[in-house]
């Protein structure tokens, strides 16, 4: 089904909740899709779209097992029921099968791990354990949502929310940064992609889980905290980071004399108003001296599908923007663009690096793949799995990955990127990091969004711009004013 996105999206917010971005955990990017309520009523009526078969109840009594054994509180139904929500669906709706005894091996692994005495453990905790490891087995964008979670991924799609403005994930035992917040006190305190928390106010982090280290992470605004930080070869050092509540502006613009660049810092809710009104702004300033409009998504971990597909939309006259694909054809999705072009037609490149997953690179892949915008730095992060965000009947939420997406040419970037037209060599501030095909349990990749680049270039021979001697900018920039490659590359002496 191909659906317009200009003229769907009110009803698409209401009839799906597909959502993007790097796992976070504590600060998750989604919106909530099944309705309890629904549900409820669906089984009331007979029509439980999450039955189980044969297999699937031997597993389900296996559990069961379990949970009278080491359950504290072994006659409280309603956990039980709450494990058995989420089962059925997990093994309904993940994107590729997951066998009745995997799943159930991994849940009975949580409870056990930790070698527990019988009717030792609260069944809250032991629902949660069990659910924790099943959703951990199927791949790193998937888990499980406690209700307290489930709030603070609510908070922080809204672009404002308490702590350090960091998003992480668990590599080794350690505490790794996907990126600072751009203009968060993680950023103003030099954090980088990359970097890895070994201590959080001199605590090891290898003794915690990644739940435990966000927790000693938060605090009351104004309250600091000191971070041991890991960096390539350098030796471990210190930071002192103070708390704040932090706002998202996801969306910055200045004008380089006849260039005008856009940054989005992540795809949050704001995302398609702010690009409009700095678009609208930005061509007020440019006036007819304008030559080119450089978008860059550098270091942005992505964020909501509906904000790629409005930003994608804004520079694209009409094609498609991005394919859902998953478990069940009936169910797969392309949404295609309407006319009208903000940038009014002018010449666009966009920048990415590693750091450039989910979301930006959907809206990356879509300007290439019409050939609207030249793209420019190194291969993207190949995060490209869509994660539905499930409310349970009973508290809580899923996130799990449901379907992969695709570009345009109809390639996906799970695990591959988008590879850009022009390739920056050593820009890399931290060639050692990681990108999804290296993470633990990563779905592999499924083809390769493949563009032939035209061309290897060392970053550094281009001018530097602005205070932070910007050269992949200053690369963009000297592009847009040649007018072609030939001409770049001459104006830059190659």
């Amino acid at each position: 089904m191909v659906i317009r996105w200009r003229k769907a999206k009110t009803a698409l917010a209401v009839a799906i909740a597909v959502v993007l971005g790097l796992n976070l955990v504590q600060a998750l990017h989604g919106c909530s899709g099944d309705s309890p309520t629904m549900g409820r009523f669906a089984e009331a009526v007979g029509m439980d779209p999450y039955s189980l078969n044969e297999d699937g109840s031997r597993e389900l009594a296996r559990f069961n097992a379990v949970f009278t054994t080491y359950a504290s509180d072994p006659e409280n139904t309603r956990q039980l029921k709450h494990f058995r929500d989420a089962y059925k669906r997990v093994r309904s709706a993940y994107v590729h099968p997951r066998t009745d005894g995997e799943l159930m091996d991994a849940a009975i692994e949580g409870v056990e791990e930790d070698n527990p005495e019988p009717r030792s453990v609260p069944a809250d905790e032991l629902v949660e354990k069990a659910l924790d490891s099943m959703t951990a087995s199927l791949d790193p964008h998937s888990a499980y949502l406690n209700p307290e979670e489930y709030r603070e991924m609510n908070l922080v799609m809204s672009g404002q929310f308490g702590g350090l403005g960091i998003k992480v994930m668990q590599e080794e035992k350690l505490i790794k940064v996907i990126s600072p917040i751009e203009g968060t006190p993680a950023d103003r305190a030099g954090l980088k992609p990359g970097d890895l928390i070994t201590h959080i106010d001199g605590n090891p982090v290898r003794d915690m889980s990644l739940r435990e280290a966000v927790y000693a992470m938060r605090g009351e605004p104004g309250t600091n905290i000191r971070l041991t930080i890991a960096r390539a070869e350098d030796a471990p050092f210190d930071v002192a980071i103070t708390r704040a509540i932090v706002t998202v502006r996801p969306v910055n613009w200045r004008v380089e004399d006849d260039i005008g660049y856009l940054r989005i810092v992540s795809f949050n809710e704001k995302v398609e108003d702010d690009v409009a009104d700095a678009m609208s702004e930005m061509r007020e300033a440019l006036g007819s001296k304008g030559r080119g409009l450089v978008l860059d998504l550098r270091n942005n971990p992505g964020g909501a599908l509906d904000q790629s597909l409005a930003v994608a939309d804004d520079f694209l006259e009409e094609g498609v923007i991005v394919s859902i694909r998953g478990r069940d054809p009936a169910r797969d999705h392309a949404f295609a663009a309407g006319s009208g072009d903000l940038a009014e037609g002018l010449p666009m490149v966009v920048l990415i690096n590693a750091g450039s997953a989910s979301a930006s690179e959907i809206v990356a892949a879509a300007l290439q793949d019409h050939g609207r915008a030249t793209v420019m730095g190194s291969r993207s992060f190949g995060k490209g799995s869509v994660q539905t965000v499930m409310r349970l009947p009973v508290d809580g939420a899923l996130k799990l990955t449901t379907a992969l997406y695709y570009g345009p040419n109809g390639e996906t970037i799970q695990a591959s990127g988008v590879e850009p037209n022009i390739i920056l060599d050593g820009m890399d501030t931290n060639p050692e990091f990681k990108r999804e095909a290296d993470l633990p349990g990563a779905i592999p990749e499924r083809g390769h969004h493949s563009h032939p680049s035209k061309m290897t270039l060392d970053g550094k021979v281009c001018p530097a711009v602005g205070e932070d001697e910007d050269r992949e900018l200053g690369c963009a920039i000297t592009l847009l004013r040649a007018g072609s490659t030939d001409r770049f590359l001459a104006a830059l002496g190659q």
